[in-house]
């Protein structure tokens, strides 16, 4: 199929492309947007869970008596009184139905209180005793236990190869080899996962339990809890109108999730309150596996890729498995006859590893762009021009063409407005008072998605406005506000005729907000209904008038490869006295297809790119392997990037638009700008100072020891020592 056969039909662009203030903006603002801890409720009980110290082994004994005595304690559950589930596959659910521990920080008994106070006051109280087991928390290299899972996330091959690496090697003239190392990342949004539920006492009417949930997906809550709650679908209303930062951590329920139903139904007719505290978020809402990956790049003198071998070893859960596509971007990037992608998975005793902003191509590309940086050099070739050399005519692992790759322009616009000609090859060449002063480049891919089974409704209500409703979540990125710009330009009127009404299960069902999916899955089945509601009622419709719509397969889906491609530049300053890192300035080029809002498209690429510089210089969780919990559970010892990190980011775009993907002509920018913006720092420090950090974060205690060598040295009192 042509590109021009397999086109969307478009939308004419009048308020998509323009700047839009959000639309719920000013309730933020001013504290009137509830959240779901915050909902209205009557007499609420209050949460707060007791977690596991051990990593393995089973739960002996719960004395709950300390706790029943202290005022405001109205029941402690565990596993031995707490309402049962019926068995579902996801095993992160089976919340206090064994007394299995499988990792430090498990849930095994909630407290049930009058006021928040007195439910972690009674937490504190509850005795438990444990018989402990042998654990298993570490991720090592060489690990004789891995194995190769099924699939990756989502249903990804695990491994792949394309022609002989092993000839590759032989006949190159250029060979990296190395090893790189991500650290175990945690999502912290500014909101804690919380939820209020309630489960009606009387049930001839309406719902049975009504959750009000800090989640990505309403419906996906319920898909998920009413199997285990022996309900039907519609027995369960779902809302979340306001939901403040998730980055993957809130895209499918978690065990809070279900403490509250079980709560609640231990107390019909009340609602209860849970939120987690910073510290338990650490334990309980998924994170980021740590990876160890080798790489091979095989290169001819020119820097032409010969072949690329890419090994991953990452960790997942003995409770539940999830296994990060790390090395699949890998497989779309650059042009090699010859290579080789595998992933393999270390079973350990400890909480269970879920979707985290750009999960694999995060910390897959950042490994990949710091091997190019090395091939760089080891060739003698400008990064940017040694990645425009290895540019493939056709996606390198499935041959189909690109649908719309413009890395090349991404890399060359970016290095024009970066100044990158003026940057003096040599490592440790420019020096600014007592800072060495270093840039780096790096790519950035992400795929572009549009997930099925979305619906819209739209609704012509009086004066001429229109209701347009989706059960999709905005979770801070603006949906709101750009499906208003969507619907308007579907039904040719203005943005402020059209009401949008999100976050609630009662809606027309859509999938969740990740996977930069959303603006192109839910704005795609609202054209839909604009479309069938026009030809159904006309111009001119009655108010009342209803037309729902859903959108039909792409088929470019099936015939072309379809990316969203950025370059990441980075300018470092590295203190030659402290060795600190510090940002100097920042810059994002990226293709996109059409940007719908400019002015929420900066506020996501720039928080993209300031989330992977965190990632590049800050973030680490440290787990302990004695005792398999994370040490650095709080934002005291995990470091997110502040204002003082930030500085100069600018993120920018090319003026385009994508006909293959969807009616708006765009792709997804929610994760597009983490990608590469790690690898940009790790290669920008060693352009500074010589020296090659291989293991991110790249932290000061790299470079306490400068090499004497460097040219910028040369007569300054630090001696280069």
């Amino acid at each position: 199929m042509t590109a021009q056969a397999s086109k969307q039909d478009a939308l004419e662009p009048v308020a998509v492309g323009t700047p839009v203030a959000r639309t719920e903006g000013p309730l933020k603002v001013r504290g009137a947007a509830a959240y779901a801890f915050e909902v209205p409720a009557d007499d609420p009980l209050f949460l707060h869970l007791v977690q596991s110290t051990i990593a393995k082994g089973a739960v002996r004994t719960v004395d709950a008596s300390p706790a029943l005595a202290h005022e405001g304690v109205v029941a402690v559950l565990d596993h031995t009184n707490a309402p049962r589930l019926e068995t579902g596959e996801n095993a992160e659910l089976q919340v206090l139905q064994t007394p299995d521990v499988t990792f430090r920080g498990q849930v095994v008994a909630v407290v049930v209180a009058e006021s928040a106070e007195a439910a972690r006051e009674g937490a504190r109280l509850v005795v438990v005793d444990y018989d402990v087991q042998e654990h298993k928390a570490e991720l090592r290299g060489g690990d004789e236990d891995s194995y190769a899972p099924e699939k990756v996330n989502p249903a990804f091959p695990t491994d792949s190869s394309v022609g002989d690496m092993d000839r590759a090697l032989e006949a190159a003239a250029v060979v990296v080899d190395e090893t790189y190392t991500t650290p175990y990342e945690h999502n912290n949004p500014m909101e804690p996962h919380a939820t209020t539920a309630r489960w009606a006492a009387d049930a001839d009417e309406g719902p049975r339990l009504v959750l009000d949930a800090s989640t990505q997906s309403v419906h996906g809550v319920i898909s998920e809890l009413a199997p285990i709650l022996g309900l039907e679908a519609e027995e369960i209303r779902v809302r979340s109108p306001y939901v403040g930062g998730g980055f993957g951590s809130k895209g499918l329920p978690h065990a809070h999730d279900v403490v509250a139903a079980l709560a609640a139904r231990a107390n019909p007719g009340r609602p209860v309150r849970i939120a987690l505290t910073r510290q338990q978020m650490f334990a309980l809402a998924g994170y980021r596996t740590a990876t160890i990956q080798r790489f091979q790049l095989a290169a001819g003198a020119d820097g032409t890729l010969l072949g690329i071998n890419h090994e991953v070893l990452e960790q997942t859960s003995a409770l539940k498995e999830f296994a990060e596509q790390t090395a699949v971007a890998t497989r779309h990037m650059y042009a090699a006859p010859n290579r080789h992608t595998s992933h393999r998975l270390v079973t350990l005793d400890v909480a269970v590893p879920s979707w985290m902003r750009a999960p694999g191509e995060m910390p897959g590309m950042a490994a990949h762009e710091m091997a190019m940086d090395e091939l760089a050099v080891a060739c003698g070739i400008d990064p940017v021009e040694l990645r425009v050399r290895n540019e493939p005519e056709v996606d390198p692992e499935s041959g189909q063409p690109f649908g719309h790759r413009k890395l090349v322009e991404c890399l060359r616009t970016g290095a024009e407005r970066f100044g990158w000609a003026e940057r003096d090859p040599r490592p440790g060449a420019r020096l600014d008072g007592d800072w060495l002063v270093g840039l780096g480049v790096a790519s950035a891919t992400y795929p572009y998605y549009r997930q099925p089974a979305n619906t819209a409704r739209i609704e012509a209500l009086t004066g001429g406005r229109y209701a347009v409703s989706i059960g999709a979540a905005d979770i801070g990125t603006g949906a709101l506000t750009v499906l208003g710009q969507i619907a308007a330009d579907a039904l040719g009127i203005g943005v402020a005729d059209v009401d949008v009404h999100l976050g609630d299960s009662s809606l027309p069902p859509a999938t969740v907000a990740g996977g930069s999916a959303g603006t192109a899955s839910w704005g795609s089945a609202i054209v839909e209904a604009a479309r069938t509601f026009r030809k159904e009622h006309g111009a001119s419709p009655g108010v009342g008038d209803v037309s729902t719509g859903s959108p039909a397969d792409n088929p470019a889906m099936d015939t072309h490869s379809l990316h969203s491609f950025g370059a990441q530049f980075v300018e470092l300053g590295v203190n030659v006295w402290t060795g600190e890192p510090r940002l100097r300035r920042m810059l994002g080029v990226f293709s996109a297809g059409r940007i719908i809002n400019p002015t929420t498209a900066r506020s996501q690429l720039i928080g993209g790119m300031v989330m992977g510089l965190g990632g590049g210089l800050l973030e680490e969780s440290v787990r302990d392997p004695r005792f398999g919990h994370v040490v650095t559970q709080d934002l005291a010892s995990y470091h997110v990037a502040s204002h003082a990190d930030v500085r100069d980011v600018e993120a920018v775009w090319l003026d385009e638009t994508d006909p293959l993907t969807n009616p708006m002509g765009s792709r997804g920018i929610g994760e597009i700008g983490i990608v590469g913006a790690a690898a940009a720092v790790a290669n920008a420090a060693w352009h500074a100072t010589g020296i090659r950090v291989r293991d991110l974060p790249v932290t000061a205690d790299r470079f306490l020891d400068l090499p004497a060598d460097l040219p910028a040295l040369a007569g300054h009192p630090s001696g280069g020592a």
